[in-house]
């Protein structure tokens, strides 16, 4: 086995660990591309996450920067309880280390999303915070 797809199942071990799943729904995520990033110790992961409802996931953290698009939005429930609206076409950037997610979609459309990790190497993609 190829250390890329040794470090692809170790990610995607990782990545389903933190879930907090309700229900049956469970979230799926599909990696599209992994490289190195050129002359650094980095490597960047491309995948899209479809969450649909009733799944809900952990907050977690990333050794490293995660750019987010939004393809389809959703409704989502934060851990406060409060309802927000992700839309289509919203952007962000989660930075190194700071917790995130930690939501439930919640009505009856799912959250599909495009993401791109610049992480460190060898280290699992997602480290559940608490």
């Amino acid at each position: 086995m190829s250390r890329l797809a040794a470090c692809l199942i170790i990610a995607w071990s990782v990545l389903l660990a933190p879930w907090a799943i309700a229900q049956d729904a469970q979230p799926n995520r599909t990696v599209l591309k992994t490289a190195d990033l050129t002359g650094t110790d980095k490597e960047i992961i491309i995948a899209v996450l479809e969450v649909p409802p009733g799944a809900a996931i952990a907050r977690h953290t990333h050794p490293g920067e995660e750019a987010v698009y939004v393809l389809e939005g959703a409704k989502l429930q934060m851990p406060d309880g409060k309802e927000i609206d992700r839309p289509a076409g919203q952007a962000g950037v989660n930075v190194r280390d700071v917790p995130h997610a930690g939501y439930k979609v919640v009505g009856d459309k799912p959250l599909k999303i495009l993401t791109v990790h610049i992480v460190d190497k060898g280290k699992p993609m997602t480290v559940p915070a608490p």
